[in-house]
């Protein structure tokens, strides 16, 4: 019996040994499976599972998703599209699923839109418009080489020349997904997006796959050609839970003036207690994104008072403008229905804008989207 103890535990051994195995590949698999991405059987477009735990921080906005979805956005880096905001673009397409956006006169009055996309699931976006100096100074907050999307850009010689900054930052042909050197089928035209004919400048359009797919094609995904990490040096904001219902505020609005001469810009944010969400009005129509049909809301308001002056570049009567978006100013910020009056700074084009209240205590932000609102220092804003 001695003599066969030694054959008995080898015969163990070797039926013991793949069965262990095999259990640790499926268990790999299965938790792969998982926690990928899975699209829709309609149309093929990705989709998380919604009902797993929501444990997972978004860098950008704080908000909280699964494991499966943050596997998925962190193959890839922020993404900033302009996005405008002229009359006949309304209503647009994807803000509603961005983390951060960045609100901005880009001429004569009329705002437009920075709009980061990160942790949401791709959406389209458009319509895209013309790339601006100081819109480069916001996106330059999110990495080295963040992808850039836009439609051309000024580019008069000049201080608002975003076109030559854009190569002299070193982001042309890299990072800087422009229209113009792209095309179809990454960017399209929708003449018929409203059910009738639209202004040519009104059409462009792309989706957030899409762009990521081009930038990825450049080798850029999370990391860049040389392996560095988006989110090397990235400062994020601090974030924290939304106040109990009990420390909300009652109710509260904030009328917006850009610019004074045309109500047709003016923006009006109404806050709901019930869901801590801002609702979005625009030149007194609710304002909603196309693809959904849902009124824009946000988490947390910010408005960043900034010295604006015309370029003087020989443009069109000057309507290429500057922003002082470096250095420190005068910020207001809504959240939870209350107001805190505070202050921004922002030492280069690539650091982060820092806010703190009157005590010089750093912002702690809501979970969910961030709306910077970019008012000259003689804009209109009324709280009530």
């Amino acid at each position: 019996m001695k003599a066969k103890l030694p054959y008995i535990l080898i015969g163990l051994f070797l039926f013991f040994i793949p069965a262990i195995i095999s259990y640790f590949v499926f268990s790999k698999v299965s938790s792969a499976s998982v926690n990928s991405p899975v699209p829709t059987s309609s149309n093929g477009q990705l989709s998380f599972d919604e009902s797993l735990p929501k444990t997972e921080q978004c860098p950008l906005n704080g908000e909280k998703y699964s494991t499966q979805q943050k596997n998925w956005w962190e193959q890839h880096r922020p993404l900033g599209v302009m996005i405008e905001n002229h009359e006949q673009a309304r209503p647009q397409s994807g803000l509603s699923s961005a983390d951060v956006i960045y609100e901005a006169v880009a001429e004569g009055g009329i705002t437009r839109f920075l709009a980061i996309f990160y942790c949401q699931a791709p959406v389209q976006v458009g319509p895209i418009r013309s790339a601006r100096t100081y819109f480069l100074d916001f996106a330059s907050e999110y990495g080295d080489h963040p992808l850039y999307a836009h439609v051309g850009g000024a580019n008069t010689p000049g201080p608002a020349n975003a076109l030559g900054q854009i190569e002299d930052y070193g982001w042309g042909g890299y990072n800087d997904l422009n229209q113009f050197s792209i095309g179809f089928p990454t960017f399209w035209r929708d003449y018929d997006r409203l059910g009738h004919p639209a202004a040519t400048e009104h059409t462009m359009y792309s989706t957030t796959d899409k762009l990521w797919a081009y930038g990825k094609k450049r080798g850029l995904t999370n990391v860049d050609k040389e392996g560095t990490s988006w989110d090397k040096g990235f400062v994020p904001y601090s974030f924290k839970d939304d106040a109990s219902s009990s420390s909300r505020g009652k109710a509260q609005s904030l009328h917006l003036e850009f610019w004074s001469s045309d109500s047709s810009y003016f923006i009006d944010w109404k806050y709901s207690p019930k869901d801590n969400l801002y609702y979005r009005t625009n030149g007194g129509a609710v304002h909603v994104d196309r693809d959904n049909n849902k009124q824009l809301t946000t988490k947390n308001i910010v408005v960043l008072f900034m010295t604006e002056r015309p370029a003087n570049d020989g443009y069109d009567a000057g309507q290429h403008l500057l922003y002082g978006t470096k250095g420190s100013g005068k910020a207001l910020i809504l959240m939870d229905g209350k107001e805190i009056k505070g202050s921004w700074s922002k030492d280069s084009r690539t650091d982060r804008t820092i806010l703190t209240d009157e005590s010089g205590n750093e912002i702690k932000f809501d979970r969910g989207k961030l709306w910077f609102e970019i008012l000259p220092t003689d804009g209109v804003a009324t709280v009530k």
